[in-house]
């Protein structure tokens, strides 16, 4: 799954706007990792949400593979992942995703994010789109 989100990833933007989390990123603390997978087992997509302590947490990784997409599983996964983020007391969810990635900011826009200025490493990038939403 990780590596079939980095190709699609680096297939779309040059490797140096793409801020992926790696294997030892995934597996650190305040870091939890949302599978979704099919009857059999395999997965389908994932996401992770990094929690930084202060009420505030990023969304990082979403990806739903070829045989998962049309079938509700990144909403699945986003439901999961802003559940546990309450449960985290993260107020405040942000992301970054890319420009040319319209059917996921077609998502996060109904799942109530909105466009916010580029924070942290993806200030001045032009292949970034952050956006951020306000948990009840």
């Amino acid at each position: 799954m990780l590596r079939a989100g980095d190709a699609y990833a680096l297939s779309l933007y040059p490797a140096d706007s793409c801020y992926m989390l790696n294997l030892d990123e995934l597996v650190a603390e305040g870091v939890t990792v949302f599978v979704a997978r099919d009857a059999a087992g395999a997965a389908l997509g994932m996401a992770a949400l990094v929690n930084r302590g202060d009420g505030t947490g990023e969304l990082k990784r979403l990806f739903v593979n070829e045989a998962g997409r049309g079938q509700g599983v990144a909403t699945s996964v986003m439901d999961a992942l802003e559940a546990a983020a309450r449960a985290q007391n993260i107020h405040t969810l942000q992301l970054e995703t890319g420009p040319k990635q319209l059917a996921a900011i077609a998502l996060y826009e109904q799942r109530g994010y909105g466009h916010i200025d580029n924070f942290g490493p993806y200030v001045g990038d032009e292949f970034s789109v952050c956006m951020e939403k306000a948990l009840a």
